[in-house]
């Protein structure tokens, strides 16, 4: 009985001084051998300083934007290649029937995701798209549907508040967008 009751007692001076670290920023700390000596190593979670509360906002908005969406982009990057790869095996024919069965699939997989997004969601997704395969929304859709098609889905994002001829990097948002970005994928987010 003294035993559980030493045991709860460690772990109730343990827990919350890890709790507290995590709350100051401090993201994992390891001692490092260095020659005889061990060297205290501590890894401190990014600190973002916002003059005014809506900044801080737009931030965490950002934020949470990338995490749900920067996993799609890299999806679509990776079945953008593949389709790429396929393509080019295929004569006209087989093509435009290829095409037209991806796009369906694309389309019964992604229509409720994408129904689901926030605005801020989509901003995000099409400026990722960009910077995943070096093209806007806008020239992928016309590479595999054809022009008319993605000046139609053009007309669609813009009655939503979009361009999908935006490009990544050409916007003070980016700059932000690429850090963080940064800290997602070393896991700081």
């Amino acid at each position: 009985m003294r035993r559980w009751i030493l045991i709860l007692l460690l772990l109730a001076c343990v827990v919350p001084d890890a709790m507290a670290q995590r709350s100051r920023g401090i993201v994992r700390q390891r001692m490092v051998p260095d020659g005889g000596d061990s060297i205290l190593q501590v890894d401190i979670a990014p600190v973002m300083a916002f003059s005014r509360p809506i900044d801080l906002r737009r931030y965490q908005r950002l934020v949470n934007a990338v995490k749900i969406v920067y996993p799609m982009a890299q999806l679509a990057k990776q079945t953008m290649y593949e389709m790429e790869d396929t393509l080019l095996m295929l004569d006209k024919k087989d093509r435009r029937q290829y095409i037209k069965q991806c796009y369906k699939q694309i389309v019964d997989e992604y229509t409720p995701v994408a129904s689901r997004m926030t605005r801020t969601q989509g901003r995000v997704f099409i400026k990722l798209i960009d910077r995943e395969t070096d093209q806007t929304a806008f020239e992928v859709i016309r590479e595999f549907r054809g022009g008319f098609v993605a000046s139609f889905w053009q007309g669609i994002g813009r009655l939503f508040g979009h361009n999908l001829k935006t490009q990544y990097g050409e916007a003070e948002e980016d700059r932000v967008l690429e850090q963080i970005i940064v800290y997602y994928q070393a896991g700081l987010l």
